[in-house]
């Protein structure tokens, strides 16, 4: 059978996205009728299947993603020169609640994890050094390298320290912000040992910092003051570092629940296959895990922005419909507040895949959480408390996006993406490609394929294979972030630096 090329993702869809590149004078039959291809129109683009006037919607996902800048043709190819943003300001939203039955079996599957002296469970047994101040990320660096030569890293994942430029010359926000951000990294369960290294005289006071992790492990966390140490503090970091090797090289794996895994939901560098392929794949997924009483997040605010309703329908209760209606409008008025449009999200590489506004985009990125209910919403450094789907305030930039998900608490981050991209956060960051190009052109960067779904492949029969790739990596395979040794983070900043 004749692979399609060319796919109406709605019934009331005015545009079709193109699987293969069109040329000027193919013909498309579509809906009974034949439409002539006007321009040259790239694979993932979207050509027009009935005129419009200038100023009427243009319909995707059956929804508006902008409207016509002027009179087009059936036939025409829409892109972002011809099709223009409907989103201005913050709006008003009435709670119309939509309940969908996810109908999916639990399947008892579980994975190997670690299980921490809380009961809580991580999918690695890492040692860090989280800096509370950029003044020590040298130091930590330097660690890092004494601790791999002497250990070679046996019986531990893996050893890093978490650089960051903050931790002083902070202000209200911002400071409390980064103190957040790295309180939950201190405290992710996916390391076995953390040493806290510190300056001293940073805003971001040690002393106080420890209160904010609570009733912590102090046989696995550990703190170093740099300022305090008399001689050299390298040795003394070595020693705390040398004990935290030990006693993290006893943990091993055991089986768990998939209940317990909890995952974040990201897409960056998306194209027009994102919202037919990877987003619903990963969609897929969520519903699944949330079915099993597991946990994702999706977070990208800004990302939201024309498809919040659907988001806010789906709440459980009023009370978190208020929340995310906030969520939503909050961040429309931080970007308001620093004179920019609300609407101008989509990047260049967006455009030149098929994404032309960023109704288009967030139509797309919102099939990533599935249909499954909101059971929560966080705002940016808050850590987990309900299970199942939640919503997490954070920007769309990919590492500070994906930075927050792994400090919400999520063991792995799955990453959709149509351009390709390489990084991974301080968790394992799956790459799902969007399209067989970007997987055959990167395989040292891509975990999955999600472009099989044009190659003749269903979702029924990639399903399965995903969420077996999934697990596999919560077992203790590598990423391919992970195997590439591309790790980092980033913390939201908004206001002044001192």
């Amino acid at each position: 059978m004749a692979l399609a090329t060319f796919l109406k993702i709605n019934p009331a869809d005015s545009v079709v996205v193109c699987l293969q590149p069109k040329k000027k004078g193919d013909v498309i039959e579509i809906d009974g009728k034949q439409i002539t291809v006007n321009q040259d129109t790239p694979a993932g683009h979207k050509i027009l299947i009935k005129d419009v006037r200038e100023g009427e919607d243009i319909i995707k996902y059956g929804y508006p993603i902008g409207h016509a800048r002027q009179d087009l043709k059936s036939g025409d190819w829409v892109n972002e020169n011809n099709l223009k943003t409907n989103l201005s300001g913050t709006l008003e939203y009435s709670y119309q609640p939509v309940n969908q039955p996810l109908n999916i079996k639990k399947e008892n599957r579980t994975f190997k994890g670690y299980v921490r002296k809380n009961g809580d469970v991580g999918v690695r047994n890492e040692i860090w050094i989280v800096p509370t101040v950029g003044c020590v990320n040298g130091i930590a660096e330097r660690l890092v390298s004494q601790l791999k030569a002497e250990t070679k890293e046996e019986g531990i994942d893996a050893i890093w320290a978490w650089h960051h430029n903050f931790g002083c010359s902070q202000l209200s926000g911002d400071h409390e912000n980064t103190r957040k951000i790295l309180r939950d990294i201190c405290l992710h369960p996916n390391a076995g040992g953390v040493l806290v290294l510190s300056l001293g005289c940073e805003n971001n006071q040690p002393d106080e910092f420890m209160k904010m992790l609570g009733d912590y492990d102090k046989d696995r966390i550990r703190l170093l003051v740099t300022q305090k140490v008399e001689g050299d503090e390298v040795e003394a970091g070595m020693q705390i570092l040398r004990e935290l090797y030990a006693q993290a090289q006893n943990d091993v794996r055991q089986e768990l629940p998939v209940s317990k895994l909890r995952v974040g939901l990201k897409c960056g560098g998306s194209d027009g296959f994102s919202g037919i392929t990877a987003n619903p794949l990963v969609g897929e997924f969520s519903d699944w895990l949330v079915a099993q009483g597991g946990t994702s997040i999706l977070t990208e605010v800004p990302e939201m922005f024309g498809a919040e309703t659907i988001l806010m329908n789906r709440c459980e209760t009023t009370e978190l419909f208020n929340q995310t209606v906030s969520m939503i409008n909050n961040f429309k008025e931080y970007f308001l507040a620093h004179g920019e449009p609300v609407g101008e999200n989509p990047s260049p590489g967006n455009k030149a895949g098929g994404i032309s506004t960023l109704e288009d985009k967030a139509l797309g990125c919102t099939q990533k959480c599935g249909k499954a209910p909101v059971s929560g919403v966080m705002e940016y450094g808050d850590r987990l408390e309900h299970t199942g789907l939640n919503l997490l305030s954070a920007p769309g930039n990919d590492l500070v996006a994906a930075t927050a998900l792994a400090s919400a608490g999520c063991h792995i981050v799955l990453f959709t993406t149509g351009r390709g991209t390489p990084f991974g956060t301080f968790v394992p960051t799956m790459k799902i490609a969007t399209n067989p190009t970007l997987a055959a052109n990167k395989p040292h960067w891509v975990d999955f394929s999600a472009g099989q779904l044009v190659e003749g492949r269903t979702m029924q029969e990639l399903v399965p294979e995903f969420i077996d790739k999934v697990l596999a990596v919560a077992s203790g395979e590598h990423a391919r972030n992970e195997a590439n040794g591309y790790r980092e983070i980033s913390i939201f900043k908004n206001g002044v630096t001192l």
